[in-house]
C-alpha cells in the first residue's frame, strides 16, 4: 500500500532524490509524507499531511548522501502528522518507513513502554524503530534489525538508516521490496518507478530476507542469518511509459495505452501459451481467483473457458478462497490475476493452494513481483507501468492473455491470437478525439446524478460489475452492476425517472434479452445508455463499439472507463488518486 524508497550512495543530494521517487510512487498513497536524512552526522527528518505531488524535491537538496521517504496510506491511526512517517527511537539516532501491518504491535508496545521508550505516534509502525532501538544496545545495527524482525507477526516492508553508521537496511516478509543497483549507489524501494530514471538494474528480495549497504557494498541475508547471493534482473519499462506525458492524468493516458497494449499481452511464446493450456487440462479442478477488478476479470474468464473452451473452472475472491481449501487437492489448480504481482489477500490464497500441494499459474504486470515468484507458472500481460490506482489497461491485457489461454486449451490458439489482434486495432480506431468528446457529452449529462446502475448478460455480466468499480472509485457515484436477469428480482425498485442505466451489450445469444432488460427500465422512466455495437430504440443515448465477438467485454469496458474518468474530473475529483484507496493492496 504505503510507498517507501531509499537512497545511499555517491551522491550528495540524497533528500532530492527521495522525495522525487517518492512523487512517482504517490499512487501507493498520499493520506502523508516524510522524509529522513543524514546531515551532518544527525538524522533530520520533515512530514506532513497531505500529497507529496505538489511537494518541491529542490527544497531537499542540502548535502546528504543517505535518506529514507514514505507516503503513507493509513491503516493504524489517523491521518495526522505524528501518525506519518518515518518515525523515530527515543534518542533520535534510528529512522524507520514502513509498508505493511504489525500484526503483534500491541503486545510489543507494552513491551517497550515497561523498558522506558516513549511512543509519540497511534501506528504500529513505531514499534519497529524502538525495538530496533531496544536490540541496538547489545549488538550492531544491522543485527539489531535482523533480531526485531524474528519479533515481529505479520506482513511488512521496512528500511531503517542509523545516525551511527552510513548503512540502509531493509527487511521484507510479504510486502515488496526492490533494489535498484547503481554504479556506487544502491536504491530501495516498494515498487520501480521510484528509481527507474536512475537505473534499470535491480534485485529482489523474498520473504524473510533483509539487505545491508553503505553504497560501496551490499550485502544480503535471511533473517535467520544465512548469506544470500542474488543475480541482477534487467527491467524493460521505459522512463516514458511511466510518465503522463501530453495528459493530464495517467488514467486518461493509460485508457489510450489500450491502443498498443492488448497487442502486447496478446505477443505471447506460443509454447509457453501451450504449457499454460496443458496445466488447466491435466488439473483435476481448476480455480480462478484475484481482488477487485482483477476478480471482474476472473468472473469474465469463466465465461471464456466455458464459452471457447468448454471447459469448467471455479472462480473465488482472494479474500474468500481460504474457505475453498476442502475442495483442493495436489491435482488442483489456481490461476491468479494480479496487476501489481503484491496483492495480500492473492498471496496469502496461492498460500492455501500451495499446502494442499496445487499448483498456481499467474498472469501478472510486474516482472519478479512475489506472485510472480512464488508461482509454478506466470504470465507477464506487458502493459508497462501502470500509476493511476484505478486500473485500464492492465485489467484488458489480463482478459486478453485469459482469452488466449482459453483458444488455446480448445486448440485454436491461432485464432485467438487473430481475434485479439484484430480487436486492437478496431479500438485504435475507436479511441479518437471525437469519440472521447461524444462520452464527455454525456458525462456533463449526468455529472450530478447520485445513483448509477450498470446491466449486462453472459460475458457482459462481469463488466457491468467492473463498470460500477470504475465509476465508483475515481467519481464516487453511488454505482451499482447487476446481471439483466435479476432486475426484476429487486433491484428495479431503485429506478425513477431520469435515473441513468447503462446497458452492455454484444451480438451474442443474449442479445435480445438484454433489450428487453433495457425495455424494462425505460418503462420506469430510466435513462437507458447502450453501450453496444448496434444502435437500438431502448437506447436514449449510444455509444458505439466494436463487434467483437467473445472477445466484446474487453471493447465493452473501455468507454466505461473514458465516461468515470471524465465523471471524476467534472465532478472535481484527481482520477489517478481517489480517495480512501491505494493501487497495490499489500495488506489484508
Amino acid at each position: 500500500m504505503c510507498g517507501i524508497f531509499g537512497y545511499v550512495g555517491k551522491r550528495v543530494d540524497a533528500g532530492r532524490i527521495v522525495v522525487r521517487g517518492l512523487k512517482n510512487l504517490e499512487y501507493r498513497g498520499y493520506d502523508s509524507w516524510g522524509v529522513a536524512r543524514m546531515i551532518d552526522g544527525d538524522i533530520t527528518v520533515q512530514k506532513k499531511v497531505g500529497k507529496i505531488g505538489s511537494v518541491n524535491p529542490e527544497s531537499f537538496a542540502e548535502l546528504s548522501g543517505i535518506a529514507i521517504a514514505h507516503s503513507r496510506w493509513a491503516t493504524h491511526g489517523g491521518v495526522t502528522e505524528g501518525n506519518a512517517h518515518p518515525h523515530v527511537s527515543c534518542d533520535g539516532t534510528i529512522a524507520i518507513v514502513h509498508n505493511g501491518i504489525i500484526e503483534n504491535y500491541q503486545i510489543l508496545r507494552t513491551a517497550l513502554k515497561k523498558k522506558g521508550h516513549a511512543f509519540r505516534s497511534e501506528t504500529d509502525t513505531e514499534v519497529i524503530v524502538h525495538l530496533i532501538e531496544e536490540y541496538a544496545k547489545k549488538e550492531s545495527f544491522a543485527e539489531a534489525v535482523r533480531h526485531a524482525c524474528r519479533d515481529f507477526q505479520g506482513r511488512y516492508a521496512f528500511l531503517a538508516m542509523h545516525a551511527g553508521t552510513n548503512e540502509l537496511v531493509a527487511a521484507r516478509t510479504g510486502s515488496p521490496l526492490i533494489i535498484g543497483v547503481g554504479e556506487g549507489e544502491y536504491f530501495i524501494a516498494s515498487d520501480i518507478p521510484a528509481f527507474l530514471e536512475h537505473t534499470k538494474t535491480v534485485n529482489y528480495l523474498d520473504d524473510g530476507e533483509m539487505v545491508v549497504t553503505n553504497g560501496k557494498e551490499i550485502h544480503f541475508c535471511s533473517i535467520e542469518g544465512e548469506p544470500l547471493k542474488k543475480r541482477n534482473v534487467k527491467i524493460t519499462w521505459s522512463i516514458e511509459q511511466a510518465e503522463k506525458g501530453e495528459y493530464d492524468h495517467f488514467m486518461l493516458k493509460e485508457i489510450m495505452d489500450q491502443k498498443e497494449s492488448i497487442a502486447r499481452a496478446v505477443n505471447q511464446d506460443e509454447e509457453h501459451i501451450e504449457v499454460l493450456a496443458q496445466a488447466i487440462r491435466d488439473a483435476k479442478g481448476t480455480f480462478l481467483s484475484g481482488c477487485g477488478t482483477a476478480g471482474k476479470v476472473c468472473m469474465a474468464a469463466e465465461y471464456f473457458f466455458s464459452v471457447i473452451a468448454e471447459h469448467h473452472v471455479n472462480y473465488a475472491p482472494a479474500s474468500e478462497f481460504p474457505l475453498y481449501h476442502h475442495f483442493l487437492v495436489p491435482e488442483s489448480l489456481l490461476i491468479v490475476v494480479s496487476q501489481s504481482g503484491e496483492t495480500a489477500d492473492v498471496l496469502e490464497a496461492m498460500k492455501v493452494a500451495k499446502t494442499k500441494g496445487a499448483k498456481v499459474l499467474s498472469i501478472v504486470n510486474v516482472e519478479g513481483s512475489s506472485i510472480a515468484r512464488a508461482s509454478d507458472y506466470s504470465l507477464l500481460i506487458n502493459a508497462g507501468p501502470e500509476r493511476a490506482v484505478a486500473s485500464t489497461k492492465a485489467a484488458t491485457g489480463q482478459m486478453a492473455v485469459l482469452l488466449l489461454i482459453a483458444h488455446a486449451l480448445k486448440g485454436k490458439l491461432n485464432r485467438g491470437r487473430s481475434l485479439l489482434l484484430e480487436t486492437t486495432a478496431q479500438i485504435n480506431d475507436m479511441l479518437n478525439p471525437r469519440y472521447l468528446k461524444h462520452i464527455e457529452k454525456l458525462a456533463e449529462q449526468i455529472k450530478h446524478e447520485e445513483n448509477l446502475y450498470i446491466i449486462g448478460k453472459g460475458l457482459n455480466y462481469p463488466m457491468a460489475l467492473e463498470s460500477a468499480i470504475k465509476i465508483q472509485e475515481v467519481s464516487y457515484v453511488h454505482a451499482e452492476g447487476f446481471a439483466g436477469g435479476e432486475l426484476k428480482h429487486g433491484p428495479i425498485a431503485l429506478i425513477q425517472k431520469g435515473t441513468p442505466c447503462i446497458a452492455l451489450l454484444g451480438n451474442d445469444e443474449v442479445h435480445t434479452d438484454t433489450l428487453s432488460n433495457c425495455m424494462e427500465l425505460r418503462a420506469r422512466g430510466a435513462y437507458v445508455i447502450g453501450i453496444s455495437p448496434e444502435n437500438d430504440e431502448a437506447f436514449d443515448y449510444w455509444i458505439r463499439v466494436p463487434d467483437a465477438g467473445v472477445a466484446q467485454a474487453i471493447v465493452n469496458i473501455i468507454p466505461v472507463q473514458i465516461l468515470a474518468y471524465h465523471l471524476a474530473v467534472l465532478r472535481g475529483k484527481n482520477p489517478d488518486m481517489p480517495r480512501n484507496l491505494a493501487k497495490s493492496v499489500t495488506v489484508k
